[in-house]
């Protein structure tokens, strides 16, 4: 796990460094360069080193020099790529690095490697040969990756900040319409980011640039799609069994480290069934494993990793998270992040990396089983959502959420107000904007007042609906399923997941996202997925032999944070400037928030995350 920067055009050396000093966090073992000067082309990288540390230094070449990589991610399948390469006559210098893979694999297939690659990645790597670089991103977007075209050239990093370290980028404006798509979703939906010269390349692509032109092609190389047409063979006692089979070989290929590693443990049926597997392929007293707890007990769930810790037998330790700890990292909370997110529960997950990282180098997460097998409260009520907009005119609609937003606010985890709040959200609207609206920190509504202008809700949420009207799919938990993979995951999960683990030097890997695990997903029919209002049904009939009976048949709680009645305890003047809101608007949301007369706690964590970023708006 690393970090990687570089750029085509002006620049020299001591940018470079800039630049690569800017991601120390990631790679704090050791760092490397290459620079041609007379190409312009500087590849900067910096390594945390956990596969072949004595070999695994980057750039890495072919053996005749000419192409060469700088990779942040692991490749798991990188030993049964090496074999092949090997048997088709490359040579190999490093022991078993799996960056090595990918010079090789390149000059073998071309950008046929990229399907190939089981595995979290973001690479550039160049080929002196035909004077391309190539900028590439796995699947699933765990891995980051951000580009920009300026006037001095093409540039590109693991992170915005090391972008903005770049002349070219260092007065980037901010981008309005970045910003709006920012408050609908609670995310940037790549390629967007909060600037305007600056994307981000989206999962499952890759951009080819020619280096003495600098245009480029993007391509994509696999998206995210149900194909339940295309069912695997057998029954429903099959298909978990086939299950635990690919969960046992994702995380065996998964424990592959030279460094210490851990599992994080919610206590949840994610985290709970990649611990089982990983206590099967291993002694279970030799696995560590690390759970946050909250005083708040409906947010709590370390009492249930606890029982599961105890259930294998692992070395288990747990983190209690509070207001004080979080109101501390609120001045930390623009590094940690480096981009704004809507997600409040990085806090959380960051003090769970920060404290797993005292004991290991890596660690399994759990991440991905929700979106993959229909994990999320609103798959439950979709077929109820569906009758209620059918035969609720939309004036009774209006009145009903009108009525529910006047309801007293609640501090508990999903209680029914937040729940009746937000499913009421959308549901005057056509299908296409549910998710959206479902998920996002802020109504269509709010969105109008924090902004002082109107918005339009079909311009604001165009990646949901466009996606959702090219569905091949049919149905409301498949489209449902294809929103929170291609959209939730990639640019809200797995951007809370590569934050909060890399800065603290930590790498962490989801056992749920392995390609034969995935393709494997979404080609089951939905009705094994949700089953009885039952979320995640063959998962858990996977697991059933695995987990203890409270905690496979549990409902699932979520890893939130008490962010409604924290915000009510905070001072008001933690709420500073945020670029592009409406001041007057968004102090009348605090003081109606503190007041418990409405729940803002969506907005305004939005607003905190944007408030420390002050560049020109254009």
């Amino acid at each position: 796990m690393c970090g990687i920067a570089g750029f085509i055009g002006r620049g020299d050396e001591a940018l470079l460094t800039a630049m690569t000093d800017a991601l120390a966090h990631r790679g704090p073992d050791g760092e490397g360069r290459f620079i041609d000067r007379d190409h312009a082309v500087y590849l900067g990288h910096r390594r945390l080193a956990v596969i072949d540390i004595a070999l695994g230094q980057q750039p890495m070449w072919n053996e005749d020099g000419l192409v060469g990589v700088v990779f942040n991610g692991m490749i798991y399948n990188h030993a049964a790529l090496r074999t092949e390469l090997v048997a088709r006559g490359h040579v190999f210098r490093s022991d078993h690095s799996d960056t090595e893979v990918l010079v090789h694999g390149w000059e073998e297939w071309g950008l046929d490697l990229l399907e190939r690659l089981n595995g979290m990645f973001a690479f550039a790597l160049l080929d002196r040969r035909t004077s391309r670089l190539i900028l590439a991103r796995d699947r699933f977007g765990e891995k980051p990756l951000f580009y920009g075209h300026g006037p001095g050239g093409i540039v590109f990093a693991s992170e915005l900040s090391a972008i903005l370290a770049h002349p070219s980028h260092s007065a980037a404006a901010m981008d309005p319409a970045s910003i709006r798509k920012y408050l609908a979703y609670g995310f940037f939906p790549a390629p967007l980011t909060p600037y305007k010269a600056i994307a981000k390349l989206p999962q499952g692509h890759a951009l080819e640039i020619d280096i003495k032109t600098q245009q480029s092609r993007l391509h994509r190389y696999w998206r995210f799609a149900i194909e339940a047409d295309a069912a695997p063979a057998g029954n429903l006692d099959r298909w978990a069994e086939e299950l635990d089979g690919l969960l046992t070989k994702s995380v065996s290929l998964r424990l592959d480290s030279d460094k210490p590693l851990g599992i994080f443990l919610s206590g949840g049926l994610d985290s709970s069934t990649i611990l089982s597997h990983a206590a099967q392929l291993r002694p279970p007293e030799s696995i560590e494993s690390f759970a946050i707890g909250f005083h708040e007990e409906s947010f709590d769930e370390s009492v249930y990793a606890a029982q599961m810790a105890q259930h294998v037998g692992s070395h288990h330790r747990t983190e209690m998270c509070d207001l004080d700890t979080a109101r501390a990292l609120l001045t930390e909370l623009p590094s940690i992040i480096d981009e704004p997110l809507g997600d409040s529960s990085i806090l959380p997950t960051y003090l769970l990396c920060k404290f797993a990282r005292r004991h290991v180098t890596v660690a399994l997460s759990g991440d991905g089983g929700d979106e993959l097998f229909a994990g999320y409260d609103p798959f439950k009520v979709l077929a109820r959502a569906q009758l209620y907009h059918r035969a609720v005119p939309r004036p009774v609609h209006a009145a009903l959420a009108a009525l529910a937003a006047r309801m007293p606010p609640s501090d508990r985890n999903m209680s029914l107000d937040f729940k009746l709040n937000r499913g009421l959200r959308g549901l005057g609207l056509r299908p296409a904007l549910w998710n959206p609206i479902w998920l996002g920190p802020a109504s269509p509504s709010n969105i109008t007042e924090l902004l002082a202008e109107p918005v339009d809700v079909e311009d604001l949420y165009s990646e949901a609906i466009t996606a959702w009207d090219n569905s091949a799919s049919l149905g409301l938990v498949d489209r449902t399923l294809e929103f929170y993979t291609n959209f939730y995951l990639a640019d809200d999960i797995m951007v809370k997941s590569d934050r909060a683990s890399m800065r603290n030097s930590l790498e962490v890997r989801a056992p749920f996202l392995d390609n034969d695990v995935a393709d494997f997903a979404r080609r089951l029919p939905s009705s094994v997925k949700l089953r009885g209002g039952v979320t995640k049904w063959i998962l858990r009939k996977s697991a059933a032999k695995r987990l203890p009976a409270n905690l496979l048949e549990r409902r699932k709680k979520g890893f939130g944070i008490p962010l409604a009645r924290w915000l009510r305890d905070m001072p008001k003047d933690v709420l500073g400037h945020a670029p592009m809101l409406d001041r007057r608007t968004l102090q009348r949301f605090w003081q109606e928030h503190h007041d418990r007369k409405r729940d803002h706690r969506g907005a305004l964590w939005c607003a905190l995350t944007l408030q420390q970023r002050r560049p020109r708006i254009a």
